[in-house]
């Protein structure tokens, strides 16, 4: 049984498969207690590995699955994996902030560290290599990132509820995009759009 927060369909909003349809399985639960979470972990049902491929067919069809959480990595097996893999035929991607080991059955891994935000440093990022570096940026140093391996690296502004803390996290975030061109911009798309 898995504790699932919710499965929905909509864009990938983020990242290098951004504007990319996909169907989310959100799972509730994390080791850590970032301040700009935006799961209600108190939400959830404890579904089997059948229910849940399930309720992904049930959806519109698309590319891309994405495990999510909260932290999928404390939840998802073998198992599961490897059967959403072959009863969907979809590409399956992990969001992890990186501080669990990771199955080699997923297609694509996207590592989002959070150890540069107070209760995102409980525990230590221990990923060194990913598909893509996901880092949601408040100015903190770069140089941090350095030791892993990406394929791409994205640098996304922290959300914030108040709008010109909002506007100061984006303008941090271009300019440390024009000051280091192997990183790149990430919006949240699904946000801008009001998408799931």
């Amino acid at each position: 049984m898995y504790p699932v927060n919710e499965i929905f369909h909509s864009l990938q909003g983020e990242g290098f498969h951004s504007g990319t349809p996909a169907v989310f399985v959100r799972f509730s639960g994390c080791n850590l207690r970032c301040h700009f979470c935006d799961t209600d972990h108190r939400e959830k049902r404890m579904l089997t590995a059948e229910q849940i491929v399930a309720e992904v067919l049930a959806l519109p069809s698309s590319p891309l699955l994405v495990l999510t959480g909260g932290e999928p990595s404390l939840f998802i097996d073998e198992a599961l994996v490897t059967l959403l893999k072959h009863d969907t035929g979809m590409m399956v991607a992990v969001e992890t902030n990186g501080t669990r080991p990771l199955l080699t059955a997923v297609d694509w891994v996207t590592l989002s560290p959070k150890d540069a935000f107070e209760g995102g440093d409980a525990e230590p990022c221990l990923l060194r290599t990913c598909d893509e570096l996901k880092v949601v940026y408040t100015g903190q140093d770069l140089a941090r990132y350095d030791h892993i391996q990406a394929h791409h690296r994205f640098l996304q502004p922290c959300y914030s509820p108040i709008p010109d803390l909002c506007e100061q996290n984006l303008r941090a975030c271009v300019q440390a995009v024009t000051d280091h061109p192997q990183w790149r911009l990430s919006l949240q798309i699904h946000r801008i759009l009001g998408l799931p």
